[in-house]
Protein backbone atom coordinates (compact mmCIF):
# COMPACT_ATOMS: atom_id res chain seq x y z
CA UNK A 1 0.00 0.00 0.00
CA UNK A 2 1.06 3.37 -0.78
CA UNK A 3 0.06 6.50 1.30
CA UNK A 4 1.37 9.91 0.47
CA UNK A 5 0.95 13.24 2.02
CA UNK A 6 1.00 16.28 -0.08
CA UNK A 7 0.16 18.75 2.95
CA UNK A 8 0.91 19.79 6.19
CA UNK A 9 -2.16 19.17 8.65
CA UNK A 10 -3.03 19.53 12.03
CA UNK A 11 -1.88 16.42 14.75
CA UNK A 12 -5.78 15.22 14.46
CA UNK A 13 -6.24 15.24 10.68
CA UNK A 14 -2.97 12.86 10.36
CA UNK A 15 -4.66 10.55 13.53
CA UNK A 16 -7.36 10.24 11.22
CA UNK A 17 -5.60 9.33 8.34
CA UNK A 18 -3.65 6.95 9.86
CA UNK A 19 -6.77 5.30 11.24
CA UNK A 20 -8.48 5.06 7.38
CA UNK A 21 -5.52 3.75 6.19
CA UNK A 22 -5.48 0.74 8.26
CA UNK A 23 -9.03 -0.01 7.46
CA UNK A 24 -8.23 -0.13 3.87
CA UNK A 25 -4.96 -2.32 5.05
CA UNK A 26 -7.19 -4.43 7.45
CA UNK A 27 -9.98 -4.68 4.08
CA UNK A 28 -7.38 -5.67 1.63
CA UNK A 29 -5.23 -7.46 3.35
CA UNK A 30 -2.27 -5.64 3.03
CA UNK A 31 0.90 -5.03 5.84
CA UNK A 32 3.59 -3.98 3.28
CA UNK A 33 3.10 -0.74 3.20
CA UNK A 34 5.26 2.89 1.69
CA UNK A 35 4.40 5.58 3.95
CA UNK A 36 5.70 9.03 1.84
CA UNK A 37 6.50 11.92 4.22
CA UNK A 38 8.26 13.68 1.32
CA UNK A 39 6.58 17.00 1.36
CA UNK A 40 5.83 17.34 4.96
CA UNK A 41 7.61 20.28 6.63
CA UNK A 42 7.69 18.97 10.20
CA UNK A 43 6.75 15.92 11.68
CA UNK A 44 5.84 16.83 15.30
CA UNK A 45 7.49 14.23 18.32
CA UNK A 46 3.93 13.93 19.35
CA UNK A 47 3.00 12.33 16.41
CA UNK A 48 5.61 9.72 16.11
CA UNK A 49 5.36 9.35 20.06
CA UNK A 50 1.32 8.36 19.21
CA UNK A 51 2.19 6.06 16.32
CA UNK A 52 4.57 4.25 18.56
CA UNK A 53 2.22 3.66 21.47
CA UNK A 54 -1.03 3.47 20.13
CA UNK A 55 -1.40 3.45 16.40
CA UNK A 56 1.29 0.40 16.27
CA UNK A 57 -0.17 -2.10 18.83
CA UNK A 58 -3.78 -1.60 17.00
CA UNK A 59 -2.05 -2.00 13.65
CA UNK A 60 -0.33 -4.98 14.83
CA UNK A 61 -3.29 -6.59 16.57
CA UNK A 62 -6.01 -5.93 13.15
CA UNK A 63 -2.83 -7.19 10.49
CA UNK A 64 -2.30 -10.39 12.45
CA UNK A 65 -0.66 -12.56 11.80
CA UNK A 66 0.67 -10.68 8.71
CA UNK A 67 3.80 -8.84 9.96
CA UNK A 68 4.00 -5.33 9.59
CA UNK A 69 6.46 -3.62 7.14
CA UNK A 70 6.82 0.34 6.45
CA UNK A 71 9.30 1.77 4.42
CA UNK A 72 9.26 5.89 5.31
CA UNK A 73 9.98 7.47 2.50
CA UNK A 74 11.55 11.20 3.72
CA UNK A 75 12.86 13.91 2.66
CA UNK A 76 16.68 14.83 3.54
CA UNK A 77 15.49 18.14 5.79
CA UNK A 78 12.95 14.97 7.02
CA UNK A 79 15.52 12.43 7.68
CA UNK A 80 18.15 15.11 9.50
CA UNK A 81 15.62 16.04 12.35
CA UNK A 82 14.98 12.17 12.92
CA UNK A 83 18.79 12.16 13.53
CA UNK A 84 19.78 15.49 15.08
CA UNK A 85 16.46 15.95 17.66
CA UNK A 86 16.22 14.42 20.72
CA UNK A 87 12.75 14.07 20.91
CA UNK A 88 12.59 12.68 17.23
CA UNK A 89 15.67 9.99 17.96
CA UNK A 90 14.17 8.57 21.19
CA UNK A 91 10.85 7.45 18.55
CA UNK A 92 12.82 6.58 15.56
CA UNK A 93 15.02 4.70 17.69
CA UNK A 94 12.25 3.66 19.33
CA UNK A 95 10.48 2.30 16.22
CA UNK A 96 13.30 1.00 14.81
CA UNK A 97 14.06 -1.39 17.11
CA UNK A 98 14.57 -4.90 15.67
CA UNK A 99 13.06 -6.08 18.64
CA UNK A 100 9.61 -4.63 17.50
CA UNK A 101 7.15 -7.19 15.97
CA UNK A 102 6.83 -5.33 13.07
CA UNK A 103 10.06 -3.72 10.68
CA UNK A 104 10.18 0.09 9.55
CA UNK A 105 13.19 1.35 7.19
CA UNK A 106 13.64 5.25 6.52
CA UNK A 107 14.50 5.78 2.99
CA UNK A 108 14.89 9.18 0.65
CA UNK A 109 14.99 7.49 -2.14
CA UNK A 110 11.66 5.82 -3.40
CA UNK A 111 13.20 2.82 -5.68
CA UNK A 112 15.29 1.89 -2.27
CA UNK A 113 12.20 2.09 -0.39
CA UNK A 114 10.28 -0.20 -2.88
CA UNK A 115 13.27 -2.68 -3.19
CA UNK A 116 12.85 -3.08 0.98
CA UNK A 117 9.10 -3.81 0.88
CA UNK A 118 9.71 -6.30 -2.19
CA UNK A 119 9.30 -10.00 -0.62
Amino acid sequence: MVVRWHTEAELEVVQSEYWKMLEVAVAHDLSDWLLDVRRRAQAPVALSAWVNSTFYPEALARLAPRRLRMAVLSSPYMTQQYINDPGHQQQVAYAMDASRPYDLALFENEGDAMHWLRP
